[in-house]
């Protein structure tokens, strides 16, 4: 197969906007918010990943989610995320999408499954081979459970031909980045919110690929990180980090975020599934102090 390693930049991972009663997926606001990331010039994006909620969406809703963010942006490059670490139910999951596409994906976004780098490379390989496609890495030990060495991934992914990029979310992201960057030749992008962005950038990264509410904001401060370097940069995130912090608060970040794009317009309502907890009422009128004070979240009912 031939294989392109992914753009460097932004690519916006979005989240599943559902109903209110959070019995089916909302496809008018996940048009709006894919339309918003046409807008504002994303690189690419990245569908049914975590922030998407994909694990708690039932096949067919995958399938709708997959099909409305193809139509909605036909000209950007799509990565689609795989929930499952086994390789065959990867494989399935990837074979009930793919054909709604109308296109090849710019990549599977596929978690690490095992700490053992022999076990990945045969996971990713497995997963490359049997669909075709290219491999997004995904370290994300929070959500997957799994710890690899840092040392031992770039070993893995030196091994897989069909790797596009990594998708390095292990805490301490900077000097995770930093290894893999020096160890790899495909590019690699932090997540996490958008927590370590700018120290990541300075570390090599090529770019962000997270569900941060203002996207405007990455897209801000990796461009200017590109045009003026780490000075230009700081000063353009520091407006926009202290609602990044806010949102990537452990086990309500997802509720949090949709709120955030609730109060833009992007989305109609703010409905998560469980295991995800709702905001609490408490921090609703703090998220609207942050809202208020960053460039292009206040209130500006963008889309409508």
């Amino acid at each position: 197969m031939t294989v392109q390693p992914l753009a460097p930049g932004v690519w916006g991972v979005l989240a599943t906007p559902l109903t209110p009663d959070a019995a089916a997926v909302d496809t008018a606001s996940l048009t709006r918010q894919v339309q918003h990331y046409v807008r504002i010039g994303a690189t690419g994006l990245t569908v049914l990943g975590v922030f998407g909620e994909a694990a708690r969406l039932t096949p067919d809703e995958r399938r709708t989610v997959a099909a409305t963010v193809a139509a909605a942006a036909p000209d950007l490059p799509l990565v689609i995320g795989l929930s499952a670490l086994d390789a065959e139910a990867a494989c399935a999951e990837a074979a009930n999408v793919l054909d709604v596409l109308g296109r090849p994906p710019a990549g599977l976004m596929v978690h690490v499954g095992s700490p053992d780098p022999d076990a990945v490379v045969r996971q990713l390989n497995t997963v490359a081979e049997r669909t075709g496609q290219g491999i997004v890495v995904q370290d994300y030990p929070v959500v997957s459970g799994v710890s690899i060495a840092t040392a031992d991934l770039v070993a893995a992914v030196r091994r897989v031909p069909a790797a596009v990029a990594v998708k390095s979310e292990s805490s301490p992201s900077p000097p995770a980045v930093a290894a893999l960057v020096a160890g790899l030749s495909v590019p690699v992008f932090g997540g996490l919110g958008g927590t370590g962005l700018l120290d990541e950038l300075a570390v090599g990264s090529a770019g962000a690929m997270t569900g941060f509410s203002v996207p405007e904001g990455l897209l801000a401060c990796v461009t200017a990180y590109r045009e003026g370097g780490f000075g230009a940069a700081r000063e353009v995130w520091r407006d926009y980090l202290p609602l990044v912090n806010f949102e990537f608060q452990a086990g309500i970040a997802l509720a949090l975020r949709k709120h955030s794009l609730v109060h833009r317009g992007l989305i109609d309502t703010p409905a998560v599934r469980p295991p995800a907890a709702a905001a609490p009422e408490a921090l609703l009128p703090v998220l609207r102090e942050h809202l208020a004070r960053t460039p292009h979240a206040s209130a500006d009912r963008v889309g409508r």
